[in-house]
Order: structure tokens, then C-alpha cells, then sequence
């Protein structure tokens, strides 16, 4: 058996020299080949990923109670006894009345014994406001 090339070199007889094009390394001096860890990658991913939508998650739920709040504030005060019409920007006091019917006055709770249940002020997109 005649050899004719070294062990080391990569060759055969329908390609020739071609170690230059295979994937992997063909000389003990080349870089070690070694698969990526992406398990942990993937993992830290996840974790912050999942930390973002919780966060996001409870932002839109907080805006969400202050919005139900604040509906169920316009809803009382709207429902409420008045025979005014209100003024933007002007400030108002919701009380319960002696008849147990909410009515909505200027007078401050400071100035009369009635059942002060919230000060409010209406904004110009005819929201009510609770102040205090």
C-alpha cells in the first residue's frame, strides 16, 4: 500500500484539496466546535419576557380600577338631584340629602351638618373629578 499524502490533510479523489469547504475543523490546530448553551439563553429570554407582560399586565389592570372608579364616581354624581347646570371648572359638593336621595350643591361640607359624601369638579369634557 503506497501512501501518497499524510494523514492530516483532508483530500480525496473527486474533490481534491477541500478541507477550506467543509463545515467542521480538519487541523488539531483549529477552534474547538462547540454548540452554543441557547437552553439558558432561552430561559433568561422567557424570564424577562414574562417580567415585561406582568408589569405591563398590572399597569392595565391599575388603569383599569381607576377607570371603573372614576365611571362609578360620574355615574353617582350624574345620577345625583340637581337643579343647576354646572359650571366647568367650578367646584361642587355631593351630599346625601334627608330623604336618602344624593343631591349635588355649592355650599362646602364645612358650612352646613349635611352627609358630605365627595367634592368633585367638572372638567371640560364634562367629566366629574373627585377632589380630596
Amino acid at each position: 500500500m503506497e501512501k501518497d499524502k499524510p494523514d492530516n490533510i483532508v483530500f480525496s479523489d473527486e474533490k481534491g484539496y477541500h478541507a477550506s469547504l467543509l463545515p467542521y475543523a480538519t487541523t488539531v490546530g483549529a477552534p474547538a466546535i462547540r454548540m452554543d448553551d441557547v437552553v439558558s439563553w432561552k430561559s433568561r429570554g422567557i424570564s424577562n419576557v414574562n417580567k415585561q407582560f406582568e408589569n405591563k399586565f398590572n399597569e392595565l389592570k391599575e388603569q383599569y380600577l381607576h377607570l371603573m372608579q372614576e365611571y362609578e364616581w360620574n355615574e353617582l354624581v350624574y345620577n345625583s338631584k340637581f337643579s343647576f347646570e354646572p359650571v366647568i371648572g367650578e367646584t361642587y359638593h355631593l351630599y346625601l340629602g334627608d330623604d336618602g336621595i344624593n343631591f349635588l350643591s355649592l355650599i362646602g361640607p364645612k358650612e352646613w351638618n349635611k352627609e358630605h359624601i365627595g367634592t368633585f369638579k367638572l372638567n371640560s369634557e364634562k367629566k366629574w373629578v373627585v377632589i380630596n
